[in-house]
Protein backbone atom coordinates (compact mmCIF):
# COMPACT_ATOMS: atom_id res chain seq x y z
CA UNK A 1 0.00 0.00 0.00
CA UNK A 2 0.87 3.19 -0.83
CA UNK A 3 1.07 6.04 1.74
CA UNK A 4 1.07 9.77 1.41
CA UNK A 5 0.34 12.36 4.33
CA UNK A 6 -2.50 14.04 4.97
CA UNK A 7 -1.89 17.79 4.55
CA UNK A 8 -4.49 20.31 6.21
CA UNK A 9 -5.10 23.76 4.56
CA UNK A 10 -2.34 25.43 6.56
CA UNK A 11 0.16 22.84 5.00
CA UNK A 12 1.00 21.29 8.52
CA UNK A 13 0.71 17.19 8.28
CA UNK A 14 -2.73 16.04 10.58
CA UNK A 15 -2.15 11.96 9.23
CA UNK A 16 -1.84 9.59 7.07
CA UNK A 17 -3.63 8.07 4.01
CA UNK A 18 -3.36 4.21 2.16
CA UNK A 19 -3.51 4.81 -1.64
CA UNK A 20 -4.75 1.75 -3.20
CA UNK A 21 -1.46 0.33 -5.32
CA UNK A 22 -3.91 -0.86 -7.58
CA UNK A 23 -5.21 2.82 -8.66
CA UNK A 24 -2.55 4.85 -7.62
CA UNK A 25 0.70 2.43 -7.69
CA UNK A 26 0.72 0.63 -11.14
CA UNK A 27 2.99 0.18 -13.66
CA UNK A 28 2.53 3.46 -16.15
CA UNK A 29 1.10 2.39 -19.12
CA UNK A 30 2.69 5.37 -21.62
CA UNK A 31 0.80 4.32 -24.53
CA UNK A 32 -2.55 4.23 -22.83
CA UNK A 33 -2.47 7.72 -21.92
CA UNK A 34 -1.32 8.97 -24.68
CA UNK A 35 -4.07 7.03 -26.59
CA UNK A 36 -6.44 8.74 -24.15
CA UNK A 37 -5.14 12.21 -24.51
CA UNK A 38 -5.47 11.82 -28.72
CA UNK A 39 -9.14 10.44 -28.17
CA UNK A 40 -10.28 13.37 -25.45
CA UNK A 41 -8.70 16.32 -27.69
CA UNK A 42 -10.21 14.70 -30.85
CA UNK A 43 -13.56 15.05 -29.40
CA UNK A 44 -12.71 18.54 -28.43
CA UNK A 45 -12.91 19.66 -31.92
CA UNK A 46 -15.71 21.65 -33.30
CA UNK A 47 -15.68 20.07 -36.42
CA UNK A 48 -17.47 23.30 -38.37
CA UNK A 49 -15.26 23.61 -40.95
CA UNK A 50 -17.02 23.48 -44.42
CA UNK A 51 -16.34 24.78 -47.89
CA UNK A 52 -18.72 25.24 -50.73
CA UNK A 53 -18.97 23.06 -53.42
CA UNK A 54 -19.84 23.38 -57.32
CA UNK A 55 -23.55 22.60 -56.23
CA UNK A 56 -23.53 25.33 -53.38
CA UNK A 57 -20.90 28.33 -55.37
CA UNK A 58 -22.97 31.37 -56.74
CA UNK A 59 -23.29 31.81 -60.44
CA UNK A 60 -22.61 29.40 -63.25
CA UNK A 61 -26.02 28.33 -64.66
CA UNK A 62 -25.30 29.00 -68.55
CA UNK A 63 -22.54 26.98 -70.33
CA UNK A 64 -19.27 30.06 -70.80
CA UNK A 65 -19.54 29.12 -74.61
CA UNK A 66 -21.17 26.23 -77.25
CA UNK A 67 -19.49 23.01 -77.35
CA UNK A 68 -17.89 22.65 -80.48
CA UNK A 69 -16.08 25.13 -82.99
CA UNK A 70 -14.28 27.59 -80.58
CA UNK A 71 -10.98 25.99 -80.23
CA UNK A 72 -11.01 25.74 -76.61
CA UNK A 73 -11.78 22.76 -73.98
CA UNK A 74 -15.23 22.87 -73.40
CA UNK A 75 -16.98 23.75 -70.49
CA UNK A 76 -19.80 23.69 -69.23
CA UNK A 77 -19.82 26.25 -65.72
CA UNK A 78 -17.74 28.94 -64.44
CA UNK A 79 -18.31 27.84 -61.29
CA UNK A 80 -16.60 24.26 -62.19
CA UNK A 81 -13.70 23.26 -59.73
CA UNK A 82 -10.72 24.25 -62.51
CA UNK A 83 -12.54 27.92 -62.70
CA UNK A 84 -11.71 30.85 -60.30
CA UNK A 85 -14.33 31.16 -58.10
CA UNK A 86 -15.04 27.83 -58.88
CA UNK A 87 -16.54 24.74 -56.34
CA UNK A 88 -13.98 23.18 -53.64
CA UNK A 89 -13.48 19.45 -54.77
CA UNK A 90 -12.97 17.18 -51.70
CA UNK A 91 -13.11 19.98 -49.28
CA UNK A 92 -13.83 19.55 -45.45
CA UNK A 93 -17.54 19.75 -44.49
CA UNK A 94 -19.28 19.35 -40.70
CA UNK A 95 -18.24 16.39 -38.75
CA UNK A 96 -17.78 14.93 -35.56
CA UNK A 97 -13.84 13.66 -34.93
CA UNK A 98 -14.93 11.71 -31.83
CA UNK A 99 -14.93 8.33 -31.10
CA UNK A 100 -14.38 5.83 -28.34
CA UNK A 101 -11.56 3.35 -26.84
CA UNK A 102 -11.87 0.23 -25.43
CA UNK A 103 -13.16 0.66 -21.40
CA UNK A 104 -10.42 -1.51 -20.19
CA UNK A 105 -7.73 1.06 -21.97
CA UNK A 106 -9.63 4.27 -20.30
CA UNK A 107 -9.65 2.60 -17.21
CA UNK A 108 -5.70 1.74 -17.77
CA UNK A 109 -4.76 5.49 -18.81
CA UNK A 110 -6.43 6.74 -16.20
CA UNK A 111 -5.08 5.14 -13.06
CA UNK A 112 -1.49 4.99 -15.36
CA UNK A 113 -2.07 8.71 -14.90
CA UNK A 114 -2.49 9.30 -11.48
CA UNK A 115 0.11 6.66 -11.03
CA UNK A 116 2.27 9.11 -12.75
CA UNK A 117 2.19 11.56 -10.28
CA UNK A 118 2.55 9.79 -7.16
CA UNK A 119 5.71 8.75 -8.67
CA UNK A 120 6.57 12.21 -9.35
CA UNK A 121 5.84 13.29 -6.44
CA UNK A 122 2.92 15.57 -7.62
CA UNK A 123 0.12 14.35 -5.23
CA UNK A 124 -0.76 16.15 -2.68
CA UNK A 125 -3.67 14.90 0.02
CA UNK A 126 -5.78 17.47 2.41
CA UNK A 127 -7.94 16.54 4.83
CA UNK A 128 -10.33 18.90 3.23
CA UNK A 129 -11.14 21.53 1.15
CA UNK A 130 -14.39 23.09 2.77
CA UNK A 131 -14.03 27.31 2.98
CA UNK A 132 -16.61 29.48 5.15
CA UNK A 133 -17.44 32.16 2.83
CA UNK A 134 -16.21 32.88 -1.01
CA UNK A 135 -13.09 34.76 -0.64
CA UNK A 136 -9.92 34.47 -3.55
CA UNK A 137 -7.57 36.04 -0.68
CA UNK A 138 -7.81 33.13 1.44
CA UNK A 139 -7.86 30.33 -1.20
CA UNK A 140 -4.47 31.73 -2.64
CA UNK A 141 -3.07 31.53 1.31
CA UNK A 142 -4.13 27.68 0.95
CA UNK A 143 -1.86 27.87 -1.99
CA UNK A 144 1.18 29.59 -0.21
CA UNK A 145 0.63 27.20 2.53
CA UNK A 146 1.14 24.14 0.29
CA UNK A 147 3.81 25.54 -1.94
CA UNK A 148 1.62 25.51 -4.94
CA UNK A 149 2.74 27.90 -7.59
CA UNK A 150 2.24 25.82 -11.42
CA UNK A 151 -1.18 24.32 -12.87
CA UNK A 152 -3.15 22.98 -10.04
CA UNK A 153 -5.65 20.44 -10.14
CA UNK A 154 -8.15 20.59 -7.15
CA UNK A 155 -9.94 16.98 -6.92
CA UNK A 156 -13.03 16.80 -4.69
CA UNK A 157 -15.23 14.02 -3.65
CA UNK A 158 -19.10 15.23 -4.66
CA UNK A 159 -20.43 14.75 -1.14
CA UNK A 160 -17.91 17.26 0.29
CA UNK A 161 -18.85 20.80 0.37
CA UNK A 162 -16.59 22.81 -1.95
CA UNK A 163 -18.60 25.03 -3.53
CA UNK A 164 -17.01 28.26 -1.57
CA UNK A 165 -13.57 26.90 -2.50
CA UNK A 166 -14.83 26.84 -6.27
CA UNK A 167 -16.43 30.64 -6.31
CA UNK A 168 -12.74 31.36 -4.07
CA UNK A 169 -10.46 29.67 -7.38
CA UNK A 170 -11.96 30.07 -10.09
CA UNK A 171 -10.66 33.76 -10.79
CA UNK A 172 -6.68 32.06 -10.62
CA UNK A 173 -5.06 31.22 -13.85
CA UNK A 174 -3.48 27.33 -13.70
CA UNK A 175 -5.83 26.50 -11.20
CA UNK A 176 -8.94 24.12 -11.16
CA UNK A 177 -11.58 21.99 -9.60
CA UNK A 178 -13.04 18.33 -10.72
CA UNK A 179 -15.18 16.53 -8.99
CA UNK A 180 -13.56 12.86 -8.54
CA UNK A 181 -16.45 11.47 -10.82
CA UNK A 182 -15.17 13.64 -13.69
CA UNK A 183 -11.55 12.49 -13.71
CA UNK A 184 -9.80 12.39 -17.13
CA UNK A 185 -6.40 11.52 -18.15
CA UNK A 186 -6.06 14.51 -20.30
CA UNK A 187 -6.50 17.09 -17.28
CA UNK A 188 -4.88 15.17 -14.66
CA UNK A 189 -1.74 14.95 -17.32
CA UNK A 190 -2.21 19.08 -18.14
CA UNK A 191 -2.14 19.42 -14.27
CA UNK A 192 1.58 19.81 -12.65
CA UNK A 193 0.16 19.10 -9.18
CA UNK A 194 -3.09 16.73 -8.18
CA UNK A 195 -4.16 17.85 -4.29
CA UNK A 196 -7.40 15.45 -3.72
CA UNK A 197 -9.09 15.61 -0.58
CA UNK A 198 -9.07 12.32 1.90
CA UNK A 199 -12.51 11.46 0.82
CA UNK A 200 -11.73 12.09 -2.66
CA UNK A 201 -8.61 9.71 -3.05
CA UNK A 202 -10.54 6.76 -1.06
CA UNK A 203 -13.82 7.41 -3.53
CA UNK A 204 -10.84 7.17 -6.38
CA UNK A 205 -9.22 4.17 -4.74
CA UNK A 206 -12.37 2.16 -4.42
CA UNK A 207 -14.20 2.97 -8.20
CA UNK A 208 -11.09 2.41 -10.19
CA UNK A 209 -9.79 -0.62 -8.29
Amino acid sequence: MLKLNVLNLEGKPVGEIELAAEVFGIEVNKQAIFDAVVMQRASLRQGTHDVKNRREVRGGGRKPWRQKGTGRARQGSIRSPQWRGGGIVFGPTPRSYAYKLNRKVRRLALKSALSQKVLDGAMLVINHLEFAAPKTKDFIKVMDALKLENKTMFVVSADEEFDNAFLSLRNLPNVMLLSVDGLNVYDISNADVLVFTEAAAKYAGEVLA
